[in-house]
């Protein structure tokens, strides 16, 4: 379990700060910046922003879940791996615009951390 959620904050850190980076560079001067002003940003760039934005809302509750599995000795590894690789889907489907696989994988999200609780209970 621990593996996975290495995995995940590298997903976290990727998705969150080096693919949003790599993607504004033509900005580069305002990322340099103390951000003062706005600046406009590619339609691919608010899709990773907003994919980013998502998996913060779901990443303490899947690390709590985690964490607890752990100290429980509660094996929810199939549960977690589903759940790492439903969020590396949804979040290229939010990058390339695909909103139907999108959505189905926002939900297996969901419903893959409801079974890791399911076992903690």
């Amino acid at each position: 379990m621990s593996d996975i959620i290495l995995y995940v904050l590298a997903l976290t850190l990727f998705q969150v700060w080096l693919l949003p980076m790599a993607v504004n560079l033509k900005n580069s001067a305002y990322l340099l910046s103390n951000r003062d002003e706005e600046v406009e940003t590619s339609v691919t760039f608010q899709r990773i922003k907003r994919a980013a934005a998502n998996l913060q809302e779901t990443l303490p509750i899947f690390l709590t879940l985690a964490l607890l599995s752990m100290i429980m000795q509660v094996d929810n590894t199939q549960a977690a791996s589903a759940w790492l690789g439903l969020r590396v889907i949804h979040l290229v489907c939010y990058s390339l615009g695909f909103a139907m696989l999108r959505s189905l994988s926002w939900v297996g999200s969901v419903v893959a951390l409801v079974y890791m609780a399911l076992p903690l209970v």
